[in-house]
């Protein structure tokens, strides 16, 4: 518990960590409240009808890049701060001195993220439906019991991306690929989302797998997956990636 509070005391030391709060509760809460206003718009000139079913649940998926970033900096900070430029060593060498045991640190690291990710999932979904709500007012869909599952599959994918993030680091010791290569990946159009074009079995990548736990209809996708499926599909994508980072980094030198 006191190597798991050390960990979380860390990240809430990084300004980064702040700034992935920020994006991870505004983007969504940003998105969602312009898509209500248009769809408020519509409905009022009666050219449309009710919203749709993943209001404010397709706004989540983009703002996990808050997770992302989350999940990147929770570890490289330990390869690349301050005081590595002005010539006082890393992070991650004080960091095992005081935890010798390389998986114990990760093991704590990895709890530390997935928790920090969760709060920050709660947050911004709440924000995130909050607005909808305001914005929509009455013609805002009421949540229900239906909604609950979906709720938490939102957690699941933010807690999974980021410890994705993670593992992804661990592997390159250095935030800028991964940040690179996630973020984009959460664009409007993903590489993902296009290579479900090319070949099927690209719906089982851990982003296509893992927003079907929340996400009801994909736009121009005609592949079923359940949400119990996409969240084992998933689940599977970030257990092996972080069993593949923990030899890495246990093997190798610090």
């Amino acid at each position: 518990m006191r190597a798991l509070a050390a960990e979380a005391w860390k990240l809430a030391s990084l300004p980064t960590v702040w700034i992935a709060t920020a994006v991870g509760v505004l983007v969504p809460s940003v998105i969602a409240g312009i898509t209500a206003s248009a769809t408020l718009g519509a409905i009022t000139r009666g050219a449309g009808t009710v919203p749709g079913v993943d209001t404010g649940y397709q706004e989540l998926a983009f703002g996990v890049v808050g997770a992302i970033i989350l999940g990147v900096v929770g570890i490289s900070s330990e390869y690349f701060t301050e005081s590595e430029e002005s010539g006082g060593g890393r992070q991650i060498t004080t960091s095992l001195t005081v935890v010798p045991s390389r998986l114990r640190f990760l093991l704590t690291k990895i709890s530390a993220i997935a928790i920090a990710a969760a709060l920050l999932a709660i947050i911004a979904a709440a924000t995130t439906m909050g607005v909808v709500r305001v914005v929509l007012g009455a013609h805002a869909l009421t949540l229900g019991a239906d909604d609950v599952p979906r709720l938490v599959g939102v957690v699941c994918y933010w807690v999974y991306t980021a410890l994705l993030a993670f593992g992804i680091t661990v592997l390159t010791r250095h935030g800028v690929i991964p940040l690179a290569v996630l973020i984009a990946n959460t664009s409007v159009v993903t590489v993902t989302y296009l290579l479900t074009k090319i070949t099927p079995l690209a719906n089982y990548l851990p982003d296509m797998a893992g927003v079907r736990m929340f996400i009801r209809k994909l736009a121009d996708n005609t592949v079923e997956i359940s949400p119990l499926t996409g969240g084992l599909v998933m689940t599977a994508w970030v257990a092996v990636l972080l069993v593949i980072a923990a030899i890495a980094f246990t093997r190798r030198d610090a």
